[in-house]
C-alpha cells in the first residue's frame, strides 16, 4: 500500500481485514494530513446526502457511478458510527457530517487503529521511488535504498493540492511511466483571483449566491457561500465552479445571481411604483455594502425613488443583480485547491475491485484517480468508496 492518506488508510484497513500481510507506506511521519485539515479542523467526513451527477470526470459517468455505488452513502455513515464508533452529526444549513468530537484528529486517529488493529503494518516517513513489474509480482523502490517485494500493490498517493500535506504527484509519475493513461491534473474547487478588482473593497463581506462559469467547451453551477476576500472570491460557490476557469486558460466567464431573485423577480422588485428608495430595496436582498456598490455600478443614485427610476437604469441594475459578470484574473493553484481533477482514466480501472486493466496485481483508489466532487464531504465518500473497493480486491485476488 502505497499512500497513508484517506484512501490509503481505508484501502489498508479491508486489505489487512481480509488476512493477508499488509504494508501501508506513508512518506510524511504522520499521515492522515488532508483528514486533519478537512472541515476547519472538524473533518467534513461525508456528505448527508448524495447527488452523482455532481462529480466531475473526463472518464466514463458510467464507470463513475458503478464505484460509487460499490459502498453507498448509508454503508459508509454506518461503517464510521458503528464500525469505528465515531458517531456523525448533520450541519443542517451545509448538509454536511462531521464526527460529534468536531475533532479531525479522532478520524484520522480512528481510522488508523483500525487498520493496524487489523493487522496492517504502519510504515511512516517511508518515500517511494520506484515501482516496477518483477514477474508476477511487484518491486518497491525506496529513497533509502529499501527495496520491498509484494504480490500486489495499492496505489493511493493522492494528486497535487495541498502539498503541504504531502501531495507532490509522484504516485501519477510513477502510473505515467508504467503505461497508465493519466488525463492532464488541474487544480479544482480553489479559490478566484481577482486583482485590482472592482470588489476589493468588500472583502470579509460574505452571502449564498447563484454562480454560472463558462466556456466554449465547459459550465457550471452552483448555488452557496461566497465570500469577498482581499485577492478575490472564495466559498462554496466559487470553490464549485472553479474548474471550469482554472481549464480555461484565461477565457471563462464567471456570473452571479446575487440574491434568490432572479432576472423577472428583480423586473417586479424593482418596478415603478413604490416611494421607497432603490437601495432600501437592494439592502432587502443582500449586504448594505455589497447593495450600494452594485447601484452605484449601474450608474444609478442609490437615493433614487421606485417612482423615479428610468426604465434604462433599471435595465441596467437587473443586469448587475442577476446577472453580473465578475472580472477573475487567476485562481489559487494547488496551494489552495482542495483536490486535483484529471488522474488515471477510470476506462483503465476494474471498477468492482480498482484493479488496474493494464497491470494485473495493481490497484489505484482515490485522489489519483480521474475524477472529483463538490465541497461537502463528497471527495471523502469518493476516497473511503475506492479505497475500500481495492483493498477487498487486493485482499481476494487469487
Amino acid at each position: 500500500m502505497i499512500g497513508g492518506g484517506a484512501a490509503g488508510m481505508m484501502a489498508a484497513s479491508f486489505a489487512a481485514a481480509g488476512r493477508v500481510e499488509t504494508l501501508l507506506l506513508e512518506h510524511t511521519p504522520d499521515g492522515g494530513r488532508k483528514i486533519l485539515i478537512s472541515g476547519g479542523g472538524r473533518c467534513n467526513i461525508l456528505p448527508a446526502r448524495l447527488d452523482e451527477t455532481r462529480f466531475i470526470t473526463d472518464s466514463s459517468p458510467h464507470t463513475l457511478r458503478n464505484i460509487l455505488r460499490s459502498w453507498p452513502l448509508h454503508e459508509q455513515r454506518a461503517f464510521f458510527e458503528q464500525v469505528l464508533g465515531q458517531p456523525l452529526v448533520e450541519e443542517v444549513e451545509s448538509a454536511k457530517l462531521f464526527p460529534t468530537s468536531h475533532r479531525a484528529r479522532d478520524v484520522r486517529d480512528g481510522l488508523l487503529a483500525y487498520a493496524v488493529a487489523r493487522g496492517a503494518r504502519w510504515m511512516p516517513s517511508t518515500t517511494v521511488s520506484g515501482l516496477t513489474r518483477v514477474g508476477d509480482g511487484w518491486r518497491i523502490a525506496c529513497t533509502d535504498e529499501r527495496t520491498l517485494d509484494a504480490d500486489r500493490v495499492i496505489v493511493a498517493t493522492g494528486g497535487l493540492s495541498v502539498p503541504k500535506t504531502g501531495s507532490d504527484g509522484g504516485g501519477l509519475a510513477l502510473l505515467a511511466a508504467l503505461g497508465h493513461t493519466i488525463h492532464e491534473p488541474y487544480a479544482a474547487l480553489t479559490p478566484v483571483n481577482a486583482e485590482a478588482a472592482p470588489f476589493t473593497a468588500l472583502a470579509g463581506v460574505s452571502l449564498t449566491v447563484s454562480l454560472v462559469a463558462r466556456d466554449a467547451e465547459r459550465s457550471a453551477r452552483a448555488r452557496g457561500g461566497f465570500l469577498f476576500t482581499h485577492r478575490g472570491y472564495s466559498g462554496p460557490a466559487v470553490l464549485d465552479v472553479s474548474h471550469v476557469l482554472v481549464r480555461s486558460g484565461g477565457g471563462a466567464r464567471l456570473i452571479a445571481q446575487w440574491a434568490a431573485l432572479d432576472v423577472d423577480g428583480w423586473e417586479r422588485a424593482l418596478r415603478p411604483d413604490g416611494a421607497r428608495a432603490v437601495a432600501g430595496v437592494v439592502r432587502s436582498e443582500m449586504p448594505a455594502r455589497l447593495a450600494d456598490l452594485l447601484v452605484r455600478r449601474a450608474g444609478v443614485d442609490p437615493e433614487t425613488k421606485l417612482s423615479q427610476l428610468r426604465r434604462e437604469d433599471r435595465v441596467r441594475l437587473v443586469e448587475e443583480l442577476a446577472r453580473c459578470e465578475l472580472p477573475w484574473t487567476g485562481h489559487g493553484g494547488y496551494a489552495k485547491a482542495e483536490v486535483t481533477g484529471g488522474g488515471v482514466s477510470l476506462a483503465e480501472i476494474d471498477p468492482r475491485t480498482m484493479e488496474s486493466r493494464r497491470l494485473p496485481g495493481l490497484y489505484l483508489c482515490g485522489e489519483i484517480l480521474d475524477a472529483f466532487g463538490p465541497i461537502g464531504g463528497y471527495n471523502f465518500l469518493w476516497a473511503w468508496a475506492t479505497g475500500r473497493a481495492a483493498g477487498l480486491g487486493a485482499a481476494h485476488e487469487d
